[in-house]
């Protein structure tokens, strides 16, 4: 992974995850290494963005597109990643009970 993903910057979702990857717990200090690392090329090959360079770089880009299982640190990784960001929230409530759905009843008139 030395020459693949090579980028100057650091990436950092600040939207999803405000105080940092490895803050956040979702993944291991390792994962979020990697991430900071190399997730602002990740990032640009998953947007398509930015060409791929090497033959990783392209078994990356196959698995973004749904091709292929990821199977390199990088891929799963990353995998893991958009899936997180991806996924509804969850909704908690006080009592336990299920959320109120708002409904409209209909009504009929019964003067006809």
């Amino acid at each position: 992974m030395a020459e693949s993903f090579s980028t100057n910057h650091r990436f950092f979702d600040n939207k999803h995850y405000p105080r940092g990857f490895s803050r956040h717990g979702d993944f291991t200090i390792k994962e979020a290494q990697v991430l900071e690392r190399f997730g602002y090329a990740f990032n640009e090959l998953d947007l398509g963005t930015r060409e791929p360079q090497t033959e990783e770089e392209q078994l990356f880009v196959a698995v973004c597109r749904g091709e292929r299982q990821p199977a390199t640190e990088a891929e799963k990784i990353w995998s893991k990643y958009i899936a997180r960001i991806r996924r509804p929230k969850r909704f908690h409530t006080l009592s336990g009970g299920k959320p109120q759905m708002d409904t409209v009843e209909e009504y009929t008139d019964s003067d006809d």
